[in-house]
C-alpha cells in the first residue's frame, strides 16, 4: 500500500526534482553552443524516468490518490461547525392575546410584537459518526485506490522503458541501415569512377557508363531515405525523453545480440501472472469493485451519530453590542438513522455492483489468457529473429569478400559491370537483413519483459 508522504519528505523530493532540472537546463545551455548530447540506452531510461510526461502525470495520480485516502478517512473524524446570523425584521412576528383574559381583558383579541428590528444568532455544532458502515468500507476502498493507483504508476514507468527501448533500438537500427546504404554508395560511386576512367581510355563501353551513371542515381535516394529516417527515429527517441526536437544527440551503442538463457524465460513465464502490472490493476479493480457492493448493501444499515450544539441568541435595536442580553443554550444526544423503504433503491444498486464486480473478474480471466498468448507469440518472434540472425551472420563476411573480389575482377576486365552491381546489393541486403534481424529480437525481448512483468 501506497503511504500517504509527509510534507518534508515531498519538499526534500520537490528539491531535489528542482536541482536536477535546473542541472539538465545548463547541459542543454552547454549542449546547445554545438555539442550533442550523447546518448546510451542506460542513460536514455535515466532521462526518461526523469522527464518523461507520462510519469509525470502517472505521479500526479499518486498525489491525488493520497489527498484521496485522507478524504475517505475525514468521514470518521468528528466534524464541527460555527454559524453566525443577522436579520433585520422588516415586520416582527406577533403573539395574539384572546380577548377576555387577565392579560387581555378586552372583548377583541389583541396582538403583542415580538422581538426586536435586529436580530442576532451564533452557535456551534458538533457530529461524530459512532457507527456508519459506509465510512469504513469507504476507507478501505481508498487504500486499495492507492494501491491502484501506485500499481498503474510502476505500469506507466514500465511502458515508457518498453518506448524508450524500442526508440532507441529503432535509431540504432536507421543507423545500420545509413552506414550500408553509405557502403553501398560508397561502392557503385567507386565503380562509376572505375567506368569513367576506363570509358575515356576506350575499354569500356557507352553502355557501361549509363549503367554506372543509373545505379549511382538509384542508389542515392535509399541512402538519403535512411538519414532521414534515422532523424525521425531520433526526433521519436527526443520526444520520449521530452528533449527539445532542436537538441542534437549523438546515440552510442550498438545493435547486439544478447539471447535471453531459457531456464530465466521458463522462470519469468510461469510468474508472469503474478507479476504483470496490467493484471496487477485488474485483481486491485476486482477487488475496488467487491468492496463496492459492500458499500451498496450499506444503505440499508443503520447510522448512529453522536451529536451537539452551543447557541447564542439576542435581539437588540441600540447597536450597543457590550450592552446586549445574550441568550446560550446548549444540547447534546444521540441521533439514528434506519431506513425502512427507499423504493427497491439499495438493491438495485446492489444488484448493479454485483454484475460490475462479475464483469471485471471475466475481464481479468481474458486478460490472463491473452497475457499467456502473448508471451507465447513474443518467444516465437524471439525465435524467428534468433535463427535469421544465424542465418544472416555466416553470410555477412561472405557477402563483403564477394565485393572485393567482384571489385578486383572487374577492375582487371574479368569481371562484369553487372557481377559488381549484384554484389554490392547483395552486400547491402545481408547487412540489412542483418541488422533487421537483431532490431526485431532486442525489440520482441523488451516486449516480453514488459510482459512478464518486473520480478519483485
Amino acid at each position: 500500500m501506497h503511504a500517504h508522504r509527509p510534507a518534508l519528505f515531498g519538499f526534500a523530493v520537490g528539491g531535489a526534482v528542482l536541482l536536477l532540472t535546473i542541472m539538465d537546463a545548463f547541459q542543454l545551455q552547454a549542449q546547445d553552443a554545438g555539442t550533442p548530447m550523447v546518448i546510451t540506452l542506460d542513460k536514455a531510461l535515466e532521462i526518461a524516468a526523469r522527464q518523461n510526461r507520462d510519469i509525470q502525470i502517472a505521479d500526479q495520480d499518486r498525489l491525488k490518490a493520497d489527498a484521496q485516502v485522507a478524504e475517505a478517512r475525514s468521514g470518521a473524524f468528528p466534524q464541527l461547525n460555527v454559524s453566525a446570523v443577522y436579520t433585520r425584521n422588516i415586520k416582527n412576528a406577533v403573539l395574539f392575546v384572546p380577548p377576555n383574559t387577565l392579560i387581555n381583558p378586552t372583548p377583541e383579541t389583541q396582538t403583542f410584537e415580538l422581538g426586536a428590528a435586529n436580530a442576532y444568532q451564533a452557535g456551534a455544532t458538533l457530529s461524530q459518526p459512532l457507527f456508519n458502515w459506509r465510512v469504513g468500507v469507504a476507507m478501505d476502498i481508498a487504500n486499495t485506490y492507492s494501491d491502484y493507483v501506485e500499481r498503474a504508476y510502476q505500469a506507466t514507468q514500465e511502458d515508457v522503458v518498453l518506448q524508450t527501448k524500442q526508440a532507441f533500438y529503432s535509431a540504432l537500427l536507421m543507423r545500420e541501415l545509413v552506414r550500408a546504404n553509405r557502403e553501398g554508395l560508397d561502392v557503385v560511386r567507386a565503380n562509376l569512377e572505375n567506368v569513367r576512367a576506363q570509358f575515356k581510355n576506350g575499354t569500356a563501353a557507352e553502355f557501361d557508363l549509363l549503367r554506372a551513371e543509373v545505379q549511382v542515381a538509384n542508389t542515392e535516394p535509399l541512402f538519403i531515405a535512411a538519414e532521414n529516417s534515422l532523424q525521425l527515429a531520433k526526433n521519436s527517441l527526443k520526444n520520449i525523453l521530452a528533449l527539445p526536437l532542436n537538441q542534437e544527440i549523438d546515440i552510442q551503442g550498438d545493435l547486439a545480440y544478447q539471447e535471453l538463457q531459457p531456464d530465466v524465460v521458463a522462470q519469468r513465464r510461469t510468474e508472469a501472472i503474478a507479476t504483470n502490472s496490467g493484471i496487477a490493476q485488474l485483481a486491485l479493480q476486482e477487488s475496488l469493485l467487491q468492496k463496492n457492493i459492500s458499500i451498496e448493501r450499506a444503505g440499508q444499515y443503520p447510522t448512529l451519530n453522536l451529536t451537539g450544539s452551543y447557541q447564542w441568541q439576542s435581539q437588540d435595536n441600540s447597536f450597543l453590542f457590550k450592552n446586549y442580553l445574550w441568550a446560550n443554550s446548549l444540547n447534546v444526544g444521540l441521533q439514528i438513522s434506519f431506513p425502512l423503504f427507499d423504493g427497491f433503491r439499495v438493491s438495485a444498486r446492489t444488484e448493479q455492483a454485483i454484475v460490475d464486480y462479475q464483469k471485471i473478474v471475466t475481464t481479468r480471466q481474458k486478460a490472463e489468457e491473452g497475457l499467456q498468448l502473448r508471451i507465447q507469440s513474443l518467444e516465437l518472434r524471439m525465435s524467428d529473429a534468433k535463427k535469421r540472425i544465424e542465418g544472416q551472420e555466416k553470410y555477412l563476411g561472405q557477402a563483403q569478400k564477394a565485393v572485393q573480389i567482384a571489385q578486383t575482377r572487374f577492375k582487371s576486365g574479368v569481371g562484369t559491370q553487372l557481377e559488381l552491381m549484384d554484389t554490392q546489393v547483395a552486400m547491402t541486403r545481408t547487412q540489412t537483413n542483418y541488422a533487421q534481424a537483431i532490431y526485431d529480437y532486442l525489440v520482441a525481448r523488451a516486449e516480453w519483459e514488459n510482459a512478464v512483468g518486473q520480478p519483485r
